[in-house]
């Protein structure tokens, strides 16, 4: 079961950004990183094509999952995850509040 997933409120917890609170746009499973919305964010100078206009264009880049930590939706601060079985479903526990996390 995957320890963060995509739409997880997560806080950063090192790196030039650390701090910083952003939802997860997407999942890089086989490089154990994740993309997150406003996180590590760069220029890209980019040429124009038929399809799109060039121009420096600012996109967030990928961060490593050791860097985050999921937001506890009840504390609202950084928490671990445990997976636990109820009523016959693996789900996502948090360790600082009991809660189940996400859907």
């Amino acid at each position: 079961m995957a320890r963060l997933r995509k739409d997880d409120q997560v806080v950063v917890i090192a790196g030039k950004d650390k701090g910083a609170r952003g939802k997860i746009l997407k999942v890089l499973v086989e490089r154990d990183r994740v993309i997150v919305e406003g996180v590590n964010r760069v220029k890209r100078h980019t040429k124009p094509t038929p399809k799109s206009q060039g121009g420096i264009i600012e996109k967030e880049m990928s961060i490593h999952v050791s860097n985050v930590m999921l937001l506890d939706a009840k504390t609202d601060k950084p928490t671990r995850i445990r997976s636990e079985v109820k009523d016959g479903k693996k789900v996502r526990v948090s360790v600082k509040s009991g809660a189940v996390v996400g859907s």
